[in-house]
């Protein structure tokens, strides 16, 4: 099932703008909605501002109607099993649950499979501040 995310993330690296790190990233997401959705990382002369692949395809879940992360899949053209990095970890998060499914991506498809709660153990709990 995770193939369909890789293959998106696939192709939303594809059309990065990574110009300054020259370190292509894609990212899919699968939410609620059965949707998936996609961001590529996009860097700007401000280097290092821009957004990464994650922050993308989230921003395309909320705007898309998507509401919670049930699968993710990052791949990165020079890195096999590329994580998301502290910052998307904690986005992340934000919409999914500590056994939400992170598929870390080679060329070829999905390598390794890890856990939301395993990427960040101790991130920040949005339901301390309801």
């Amino acid at each position: 099932m995770a193939r369909d995310l890789y293959e998106a993330a696939r192709d939303a690296m594809g059309k990065c703008h990574a110009p300054y790190s020259k370190f292509p990233v894609g990212a899919a997401i699968r939410a609620d909605d059965g949707r998936i959705y996609a961001g590529a990382n996009i860097e700007v002369i401000a280097y290092p501002e821009g957004w990464c692949a994650e922050t993308t395809a989230i921003s395309h879940m909320v705007m898309g109607g998507g509401r919670r992360i049930e699968e993710v899949a990052v791949i990165a053209e020079k890195m096999d099993a590329c994580t998301p990095c502290g910052g998307c970890r904690q986005r992340l998060a934000e919409f999914a649950g500590p056994d939400t499914p992170i598929h870390l991506c080679d060329q070829n498809g999905v390598i390794k499979t890890v856990t939301m709660g395993e990427l960040l153990p101790y991130a920040f709990d949005t339901e301390v501040l309801k």
